[in-house]
């Protein structure tokens, strides 16, 4: 265990949480934006796998890595709108929906790979983002190689936490969102659309899902493969909740977590060969199913969650 502490006190860990963190926190703040306005989006997962494999084709095609960011995002959008329009404008199950998004955007995801690149021996892939360091930033001693030697889209993640807090807290934009989240007929009656503020929000939602898929293909594995996003969006469900729909623990909640998946990979690096690498891969899932069941049994989730909004009903 020595081995993994020495590990763990180094620059390359905290990176490496950092890394693991962004696509997490993007996700999670999509969901976030979504379920305030009374929207569960369990097609998050399907969503991730279709924009990295949009990006990662974009940039292949192309050559240009924010032609992919762009196509990314705008997959997002467009799955975020499909969704929109199942449970928003046609008040269809949450629920249903979103899980026929995952299963939907998964199979398209495959596809479009198999029929774009066909059966390859060796998977295409790109050159992705490279590190940028901040100049005098990223002198700092152990934080400065660390947060302000990373990628591009590390840092949109960094600053899209606490320009999530302000839309959502200080926009009018961002009261309408918590208010058709938590009394819709109230938002109504006061003049507030509804229905544009719930697609608004669940898009929004869909295009930073989109940004945590570009990402994975784009920047932590520059390849775009089946398993590239590995539950993490099923994970972002869970920090949603942890996190207890505000932005800024939502976030810490994303960190919590890549600090348990960072620990695992030192820990399979660290020699401990009597242990199975599974046991080492269980637990950041462990760990989430753990918080979500402590958290989840006090945690207050908007009042209107789950509930389809018909302006003609009362």
């Amino acid at each position: 265990m020595s081995a993994v502490f020495e590990q763990i006190f180094q620059v390359g860990f905290l990176a490496a949480i950092i890394r693991i963190a962004t696509p997490l926190a993007f996700a999670t703040l999509g969901e976030m934006f979504s379920e305030r306005a009374g929207v569960l989006n369990l097609g998050i997962e399907g969503i991730m796998l279709l924009s990295a494999m949009t990006g990662f084709t974009a940039t292949s095609l192309s050559g240009s890595l924010w032609l992919g960011v762009l196509a990314a995002v705008l997959t997002g959008m467009l799955m975020g709108a499909l969704h929109a329009l199942f449970t928003v404008a046609l008040g269809l199950s949450q629920h249903v929906c979103g899980i026929g998004v995952t299963l939907f955007s998964s199979g398209l995801a495959y596809f479009l790979y198999r029929l774009i690149f066909g059966q390859q021996s060796v998977p295409p892939s790109i050159k992705g983002f490279e590190t940028l360091p901040i100049p005098v930033l990223s002198s700092i001693p152990v934080l400065g190689p660390a947060v302000f030697n990373q990628f591009a889209l590390v840092y949109m993640a960094i600053l899209a936490i606490p320009l999530a807090a302000f839309v959502l807290y200080r926009t009018p934009w961002g009261l309408s969102v918590r208010m058709v989240g938590e009394n819709p007929r109230a938002a109504d009656s006061a003049g507030v659309s509804v229905i544009a503020t719930r697609f608004q929000a669940v898009i929004l939602g869909g295009a930073l899902m989109g940004l945590a898929g570009a990402f994975l293909s784009m920047a932590q594995f520059n390849a775009f493969t089946f398993g590239v996003v590995s539950g993490r969006g099923w994970v972002a469900i869970a920090l949603v909740v942890f996190g207890r729909w505000d932005p800024w623990r939502s976030a810490g909640a994303a960190l919590l977590f890549a600090f348990v998946d960072a620990l695992q990979l030192r820990m399979q690096a660290s020699g401990l060969g009597h242990i199975p690498y599974e046991a080492f891969l269980m637990l950041p899932f462990i760990f989430t199913i753990v918080a979500m069941a402590v958290m989840s049994r006090n945690a207050v989730a908007p009042s209107a969650l789950l509930k389809p909004f018909r302006r003609e009903e009362r």
